[in-house]
């Protein structure tokens, strides 16, 4: 289980605990080493909730964990999030474990549903978080989902039990916090951004039940005359399967693939995230060694 110190962490053990005391809990914190003494506080009340609470725990430093990193994210955010769950997988994997427990719950699912809105994400990215996920061979499980933040705090209140507050979480650079005063400022719109996800979900069921499936090496005329949502999911999983990271699948992208494979105009070869080169050879759609 995943404990940063946090409200919704420290509910979230203390709710296994209480209600589901047959469930072999390992705790496992990050400490990012990026707020100095905040940083080192944190990972010393997990060490020492932990150790009131009998569990056994692995409490390691960024700087340890990044080096195992196969590939190193640019962006910062992702390279954190990136060393988070190389940590939960090197946990699982020396502990015989099912999976990770994680901690995200309703507020964390609007906020993530309106930044990929903002983004500009595809319709199949709009359906937020999984309940149960999968980070390759990892199984992810969020089981507070469905409860807002003020119901975690109010249990902690309830029993006595405090946790940590992370400073950078009202620091107005990072556009998530700006997101979240958005969305306590309109609590309605958090509801309707849930809302939104579970339709999205429910399509991406369909979606994914309905479109074409291609072969490694396919004719053009096979994607043409399907409804464009079809034609791009059928492109996002040719691609995927063909070595493209499936986090730069932009919209654009699967755009660009479709237009490609269904008009000939466009060009005999074009490029696609992962070094994915695609041709298009006598009428067929294959990728170039």
């Amino acid at each position: 289980m995943g404990v940063s110190g946090g409200a919704d962490s420290v509910a979230l053990l203390r709710l296994v605990m209480q209600f589901r005391p047959e469930v072999g809990v390992h705790v496992v914190h990050l400490n990012h080493e990026l707020r100095g003494e905040e940083s080192e506080g944190d990972a010393a009340f997990v060490e020492e909730l932990t150790r009131k609470l009998g569990l056994p725990a692995t409490i390691a430093r960024r700087s340890e964990i990044e080096p195992m990193l196969a590939k190193r994210p640019a962006n910062k955010s992702a390279l954190y999030r990136a060393v988070r769950f190389e940590l939960f997988k090197k946990v699982v994997k020396e502990n015989s474990l099912h999976g990770v427990l994680l901690a995200h719950q309703a507020d964390d699912q609007a906020e993530t549903v309106l930044h990929r809105l903002l983004r500009g994400s595809s319709p199949g990215g709009l359906v937020g978080m999984g309940r149960e996920s999968r980070q390759g061979m990892l199984a992810v499980f969020r089981p507070l989902l469905g409860h807002e933040g003020k119901e975690l705090r109010e249990y902690l209140n309830s029993i006595g039990q405090d946790w940590r507050e992370d400073s950078s979480n009202r620091s107005g650079k990072y556009l998530r916090n700006r997101l979240r005063v958005v969305l306590r400022e309109f609590p309605q719109l958090s509801k309707t951004l849930i809302e939104m996800a579970e339709g999205m979900r429910g399509m991406r069921t369909w979606v994914s039940q309905n479109s074409p499936q291609l072969t490694e090496r396919f004719a053009a005329v096979e994607l043409e005359g399907w409804p464009r949502v079809l034609a791009v999911e059928a492109a996002r999983r040719w691609l995927i399967s063909r070595g493209a990271p499936a986090g730069e699948l932009r919209p654009k992208v699967l755009e660009r693939f479709v237009e490609f494979v269904t008009d000939a105009a466009v060009g005999s070869k074009q490029g696609f995230p992962g070094h994915v080169r695609v041709r298009r050879r006598r009428g067929s759609i294959e990728v170039e060694e």
